[in-house]
C-alpha cells in the first residue's frame, strides 16, 4: 500500500508515488535484512525510523554505550542495494565503538544511515523527521557528519536536538567541519607508517597513490605534498582529481587503476570495502594507510596484507582525527568549557604512536595488526 502524504490523497499526488513505493521497498528490505545479517555483533539497538510523509527511511545502530553515549556521523547515501545500509550501519557503529575507545574518547560507538532515495532529495522535512528521531533516543545516539551530509545539514538537525557533535565554533575552538582533522590524522599516520615500514625519517620522495578527494584524501594529499611526497590521484570525479593533481603537481590515473599503481604507500580515502581477495593481489604497494572506513571487506582479509608482507595500519585508529574534533566540541558545549583547535590537535597527534604500539604488538604476536587493533578496543569497551 502507497502510504499517504499528509493533506493529501496520494492519487491526487501521482509525482510521489514512485519515491513512496521506493521508501516502502527500502524498508521492507532493511527490516528483512536486519535478522540475516552476519555483521550483527551484539549490538545495543538497531532503531528503524520510517516517516514516509517526510520521505525518511533510516537506521541508527547503536553498538556500544560502554565508554559514554555511542558518537557517529550519519550518511546520507544510495544504495542501490539496500541491504548494504544496513550492513553501514552495523559495521560503521562497531568501528565508531572501537575508533573511540582507541582515541581515549569518553564515548560509545554509533552510526546512523539515511537511505537516500535515487536523487539524492534532502529536504528540511526529512532532517527535522531525522532530527526528532535521535531525540527520542534521549542522548543514546550522539550523531555528527559523515558522507553526503554538510555543516549546514548538522546544523539543521541541531535546531530539533541537542545530541550534535562537530557543530561550528568560534575561531580557535574545536567543532566544525570534521575533514580537516581526519586528513591531519591520516598524514600522521602515513608518517608514522612510512617510519614502520620503510625506515624513513623523511616524506620526500615517497610514493603515496591516494584514492578519493574529497575532504580527507584532499586533505591529506596537500599534506603530503608539502612534505615532498610524489603522489598518484585518482578519484570517480576525473575532473576534480586533474585540478587536485595540477595544484600538487601530481599525476591521475583512473579511479579504476589506483589500487594497481605502483607505490609505496596506497592511501584509501573513499568508501570502504575496498581490500578483498582480488584487490589485494592486484596492489603493488608496501603500506595501507588511509582515511576510508571499514576498508577490509571481511576480517580474515587483514590476514591477506599480512600475509603479502603489506603494513596495516587500522583503518579506526589512523582516521579517528575527525571524532575527536567533532567529539571535542560536543563535550565542551555539553560541559561548559569549550576544547581549542590545539588540543584537539594535541590528541590527533597521538594517532602515531597508537599506531606504533599496534605494529609492535603485531610483530612480537604474529597476529595481524587488525586483529591486534580489535583486541585492545575490545578490552577497552568491556568485551575483551
Amino acid at each position: 500500500m502507497v502510504p499517504e502524504v499528509a493533506g493529501s490523497d496520494p492519487v491526487d499526488r501521482p509525482i510521489f508515488q514512485p519515491f513512496l513505493l521506493y521508501l516502502e521497498a527500502l524498508w521492507g528490505i532493511c527490516m528483512a535484512a536486519f535478522w540475516t545479517e552476519a555483521d550483527f555483533d551484539d549490538h545495543e539497538l538497531v532503531h528503524f525510523v520510517h516517516e514516509p510523509e517526510a520521505g525518511l527511511t533510516a537506521i541508527i545502530a547503536l553498538h556500544s554505550t560502554h565508554l559514554g553515549p555511542g558518537g557517529g556521523g550519519t550518511r546520507f547515501w544510495h544504495y542501490a542495494q539496500p541491504e548494504a545500509a544496513m550492513r553501514d550501519a552495523l559495521r560503521l557503529s562497531r568501528g565508531m565503538s572501537y575508533k573511540n575507545a582507541m582515541a581515549g574518547l569518553p564515548m560509545g560507538g554509533g552510526k546512523a544511515v539515511i537511505l537516500a532515495d535515487p536523487q539524492r532529495r534532502k529536504t528540511p522535512e526529512l532532517l527535522a523527521a531525522f532530527a526528532k528521531a535521535i531525540d527520542g533516543l534521549d542522548g543514546r545516539y550522539v550523531t555528527a557528519q559523515d558522507v553526503g551530509m554538510s555543516e549546514a545539514d548538522i546544523v539543521s538537525i541541531s535546531r530539533n536536538t541537542q545530541h550534535v557533535a562537530g557543530l561550528p565554533a568560534a575561531e580557535g575552538l574545536a567543532g566544525g567541519d570534521p575533514g580537516p582533522y581526519t586528513a591531519y590524522g591520516v598524514y600522521l599516520g602515513i608518517k608514522a607508517a612510512v617510519q614502520q615500514g620503510l625506515g624513513k625519517e623523511s616524506l620526500s620522495g615517497v610514493h603515496v597513490a591516494v584514492q578519493g578527494t574529497g575532504s580527507v584524501g584532499g586533505g591529506a594529499a596537500r599534506l603530503l605534498a608539502r612534505d615532498g611526497a610524489k603522489l598518484t590521484i585518482a578519484d570517480i570525479d576525473a575532473a576534480k582529481a586533474e585540478a587536485l593533481a595540477n595544484k600538487l603537481s601530481a599525476s591521475t590515473v583512473p579511479a579504476d587503476a589506483i589500487l594497481a599503481t605502483p607505490c609505496d604507500v596506497f592511501s584509501p580515502n573513499a568508501l570502504g570495502a575496498i581490500l578483498h581477495p582480488e584487490s589485494i593481489a592486484a596492489l603493488d604497494c608496501a603500506i595501507v594507510a588511509g582515511g576510508a572506513n571499514n576498508q577490509l571487506a571481511r576480517s580474515e582479509h587483514g590476514v591477506m596484507l599480512a600475509d603479502r608482507g603489506i603494513l596495516y595500519a587500522p583503518d579506526y585508529v589512523i582516521n579517528a582525527g575527525g571524532i575527536i574534533g567533532v567529539a571535542l566540541e560536543y563535550l565542551g558545549r555539553r560541559g561548559g568549557t569549550p576544547y581549542t583547535k590545539e588540543e584537539a590537535n594535541g590528541r590527533i597527534e597521538q594517532i602515531p604512536g597508537r599506531l606504533a604500539a599496534i605494529w609492535e604488538e603485531s610483530a612480537a604476536s604474529g597476529l595481524p595488526a587488525d586483529v591486534v587493533a580489535d583486541r585492545m578496543a575490545q578490552k577497552l569497551i568491556g568485551r575483551g
